[in-house]
């Protein structure tokens, strides 16, 4: 990590143990930091079992003040929950409006929380911003200027949900846990007597609803109208009760005996839902995208060599990337890939650098 030499720098803060950690990392490196903690808020529904955004609730925000004031750092809560309602929460309702699969926390990153972190810089006529997420900033020779790599912890790797960053924004983040291991982390956490952390499972509901309230989500926020269920020969097998409630290559709770069945393609147009016994049906190399974003513009209209994830979990496949004439573009897997999902995005890396996104279609 560069040093500060005395330059102020605006912290992420959740009150989590790797946002604080990164505050006490940047300070050991001579930087005077400010923890911002961002309030989002929740879907507003009496029926949302999530009365706070996991994100940020009461306790962690509080947390978080406690980080600030044993080190000395000022401490500033900004409520961006009318932001986040515009830029999440009605992207994450036409998503599945669209019979897509949302990717709620690629476009956080994208449009929100480092948006607001650099707002807040920039009034207060600061350079520099951080977060606590496992990812490097480097500079590279071969292709200019600065891009995001894999961090030393690969199992914690979260280049995949920062992929969408506009370039140039990143000569101003640090990334202080880019060569530290999440074990080291609570080890630090440890010795700065910071015994309020525990290492307890993530949920993984969505931030803003819970996994209990979604049908009620997908009801009153998207309208779900029911139609056919049909084989991948034509044949109805029964019905579903709405799109938005399903996605590529699920395999529980569709409601057809006889199975197990997979999800493999949804048709708005008609209403219908295919599925299939067979999970090869699953298998595609072809993907087009759009809303492409590629660092530092280095494709220059030719097709390139690349490895492409396509979910976060999903190891780095080689494949090709290439411009098509109406402004799309094809990415190729050089062996197919299952359960290829349209509204998700694939990230595209050279090495260890990420060279770009694209939302499948």
């Amino acid at each position: 990590m560069k040093r500060g030499n005395g330059r102020k720098i605006v912290v992420g803060m959740s009150g989590g143990v790797d946002s604080s950690i990164s505050l006490v990392l940047l300070k050991r490196n001579d930087w005077k930091p400010i923890g911002v903690s961002l309030k989002f808020g929740t879907w507003n529904d009496k029926c949302n079992a999530k009365r706070e955004n996991s994100c940020c609730t009461d306790k962690s925000i509080k947390t978080a003040q406690k980080i600030c004031e044993k080190y000395g750092c000022k401490h500033v809560i900004l409520d961006v929950s009318k932001n986040f309602h515009e830029k999440v929460i009605k992207y994450f309702t036409q998503s599945l409006k669209n019979a897509e699969t949302p990717n709620p926390c690629i476009i956080c990153n994208r449009y929100l929380k480092f948006f607001e972190l650099f707002e807040y810089a920039k009034k207060n006529k600061i350079d520099y911003i951080a977060t606590g997420h496992y990812a490097k900033i480097v500079k590279s020779s071969k292709y200019g200027g600065y891009f995001i790599s894999r961090p030393k912890d690969r199992k914690k790797d979260q280049t995949y949900y920062l992929a969408m960053l506009p370039q140039e924004c990143l000569p101003y983040i640090i990334f202080p846990l880019s060569d530290i291991k999440k074990e080291e982390v609570y080890k630090m956490a440890e010795k700065e007597n910071l015994d309020f952390f525990q290492k307890i499972a993530q949920s993984q509901d969505f931030c803003f609803v819970s996994e209990k309230s979604l049908y009620n989500f997908i009801e009153k926020e998207v309208g779900a109208t029911a139609g056919v269920i049909k084989n991948t020969e034509g044949k109805v097998l029964g019905k579903h009760i709405g799109l938005a409630h399903y996605t590529i290559g699920q395999r529980k709770n569709i409601g057809l005996s006889g199975g197990p069945y997979f999800v493999i393609k949804k048709d708005l147009a008609r209403n219908e839902l295919t599925v299939s016994k067979r999970k090869k049906d699953l298998l595609k190399n072809k993907i087009p995208l759009n809303d492409v974003s590629l660092t530092n513009n280095f494709l220059n209209n030719e097709k390139i060599n690349v490895k492409a994830k396509i979910r976060y979990q999903h190891k780095p496949a080689k494949a090709t990337l290439d411009v098509l004439k109406n402004g799309m573009y094809l990415l190729t897997f050089e062996n197919p890939q299952t359960s290829i999902t349209p509204g998700q995005y694939a990230v595209f890396y050279s090495g260890n650098l990420v060279m770009g996104a694209g939302q499948i279609r």
